[in-house]
């Protein structure tokens, strides 16, 4: 652990932009360092697309005609990705903004210009037969590298539909995407949640940035009344957001019935080569594990001694220690401690990251908050925070390096086609980190409270990445089965299902507070239909991953970063030592689980 130390005030909420250091902003201006480029990129990207589009009834007429095709299409792709992400990320420093709410929206618009100008070029392809398409790739050696790629477009075959109806659905992709840009600007810029009182009576601000931290205080009266806050705020939008919502979810569950899906979530499961089973597995070893989850939350509630644990109470540390700040420049240090078994070259690279702005650190007003790793394939491999000097941000920062150090061992060893990564795979990467930081700090930890804490910690962040975003996955397939059956989600449904799952999931120990039905409300993921499930599949891999790095070093886990999108997210897996195929991932990190209660209770029951 770290010594105390003084960091920045919580007041970082209401710094703008402009006050705060350039050492803490990223290097965004290195994608545009004239904003005139942005202009010329989305001309560009559209008239190439139009290039394509004149190609029309001739992509496959021989190898040479359909190599030419396919670098167009790259080129078309890689260029307007680049101008979109631009566009997004400058949005994203201050949504208020209208320069780039407009830079974001044109983007958006051009991106659906291209998709409906280049529809055809799928449906043409497959009027191929996949036998003589695979013969063009050997007999041209520029066609070798697409490979996996022209597989990965025959086996999605069935579900494409004609150039007509490709070309309809591209035009409406802006429509269709909508209820996620109208939750993005109402949660970031629209709601305001003010101040909140403290125990002394003082006003605190309220931000998404500070909430959770907000709920992890010791300071109870903060915690119920941030709590009561946020989700007030939400019920009072709730008719709003469940409209909006139910949209998204209608989206999904049509789309995916037009193109002869079984259901929403086999369409989107579909894209990363995943079977259902996976899905499935998970939410039954998690289910099965439940009552170890309410052994905890009834140790949780006596290491907190109260009468009743209520909601607000669940993030708060069972373990007391002083409070400590750990401002930015030690977290680096400490990430880069905790990475030492990855190598001297892993480590070589991530310093790089950080010192040439990567990373956008501190939170200010308008900032989309959150964090997240972005970025295009020519551009640098940014990171999004808003650090607040908690341990936990330490974790944040790890973790989306993770993600960002994925993105440049792929980028440097991938051609565009596959220098992205699939969800399945990219949460492993960031979740790998994560689990070396946790093991990093346990084991360098003297002092028995502290270690105790991080033990606590260590259960609460499994819960938080599997056992939660389990639950998250269950809402979202009920509200999809629902939508399939009844056509509608109503503000009334979503909020009672969501109740009784998080019900079931904390169990008796845990006193019932209605305002959690709201909870679902202020989830982005949501608008990413069947997304959180990789979170838990990705920990349960990480965990496995981990050990083997500690144990034998990092050279399979490094050539698995280096494979992006080269194959199907399980058999990349498989590179480095884990085959999710099979129950045994999940099985273990439930194991791991029950070992960290175990012990939470053995140590407890030895102090009393």
């Amino acid at each position: 652990m770290h010594n105390a130390v003084k960091g920045q005030k919580i007041l970082m909420a209401q710094t703008e932009r402009k006050d705060i250091p350039e050492k803490y902003k990223w290097d965004i201006e290195s994608m545009y360092p004239d904003e005139a480029k942005w202009e010329d990129d989305t001309e560009k990207a559209l008239e190439l697309a139009k290039e394509l589009a004149s190609l029309k009834g001739s992509i496959a007429k021989d190898a040479a005609s359909l190599e030419k095709a396919l670098h167009l299409h790259d080129d078309i792709w890689r260029t307007a990705e680049h101008a979109y992400v631009y566009s997004r990320m400058k949005r994203d420093e201050d949504n208020r903004v209208d320069r780039y709410q407009s830079m974001n929206a044109r983007a958006q618009g051009v991106l659906a210009q291209i998709s409906a100008l280049t529809s055809f070029f799928i449906p043409e392809l497959l009027e191929s037969s996949e036998e003589k398409v695979m013969s063009f790739v050997r007999e041209n050696e520029g066609l070798a590298v697409y490979e996996h790629l022209l597989k990965d477009v025959f086996r999605k075959k069935d579900h494409v539909l004609s150039e007509a109806e490709e070309n309809i659905i591209a035009q409406f992709s802006e429509v269709i995407g909508a209820s996620g840009d109208v939750f993005t600007m109402l949660n970031n810029a629209d709601m305001d949640f003010g101040t909140v009182k403290n125990a002394d009576g003082e006003d605190v601000p309220m931000t998404h940035g500070n909430y959770v931290n907000h709920l992890r205080s010791e300071d109870r009266t903060l915690r119920k009344n941030a709590f009561e806050r946020m989700y007030e705020t939400f019920r009072s939008l709730i008719n709003t957001i469940a409209a909006n919502y139910s949209a998204n979810v209608k989206a999904n569950v049509t789309g995916a019935k037009v193109r002869g899906y079984e259901s929403a979530r086999a369409a989107s499961l579909a894209q990363d080569n995943v079977p259902g089973s996976v899905y499935d597995r998970l939410v039954s070893a998690v289910n099965e594990e439940l009552p170890t989850l309410h052994r905890y939350i009834e140790l949780k509630k006596k290491l907190l001694g109260v009468d009743e644990l209520c909601m607000y109470d669940v993030y708060a540390p069972v373990i007391k220690i002083e409070e400590e700040k750990i401002p930015y420049e030690e977290a680096v240090g400490i990430v880069k401690s905790a990475l030492a078994p990855m190598g001297s070259e892993y480590l070589e690279r991530i310093s790089n990251g950080f010192d040439s702005g990567w990373v956008d650190v501190m939170e200010s007003a308008g900032k989309t908050s959150g964090a997240y790793s972005f970025g295009s394939y020519d551009s640098k491999p940014f990171v999004l925070l808003n650090y607040t000097d908690s341990l936990d941000d330490v974790f944040t920062v790890i973790h989306e390096m993770g993600h960002s150090m994925h993105s440049s061992y792929t980028r440097e060893s991938q051609p565009y086609i596959y220098g992205g990564h699939s969800i399945f795979t990219a949460e492993v990467a960031s979740t790998v980190n994560e689990n070396l930081l946790m093991k990093y700090l346990i084991a360098n930890e003297k002092d028995l409270t502290k270690k105790k804490y991080l033990i606590a910690k260590h259960i609460e962040d499994f819960r938080g990445t599997v056992f939660r975003q389990t639950m998250f996955a269950e809402f979202e397939d009920l509200a999809h089965r629902e939508m399939a059956e009844r056509g509608a989600l109503t503000a009334a449904w979503l909020c009672d299902t969501y109740d009784a799952l998080n019900t079931k999931y904390f169990g008796p120990a845990l006193t019932h507070d209605d305002l959690i039905k709201y909870e679902w409300a202020r989830i982005p993921h949501f608008y990413n239909a069947f997304y959180v499930y990789k979170y838990a599949t990705g920990y349960s891999a990480a965990s496995a991953i981990s050990d083997m790095i500690l144990e034998g070093g990092s050279g399979d886990y490094i050539k698995f970063l280096r494979t992006g999108e080269s194959n199907w997210p399980i058999e990349l897996l498989k590179i480095a030592g884990v085959d999710m195929s099979t129950e045994k991932p999940v099985r273990d990190a439930m194991k791991v689980f029950r070992g960290l209660v175990d012990e939470l209770e053995r140590l407890t029951e030895s102090e009393d």
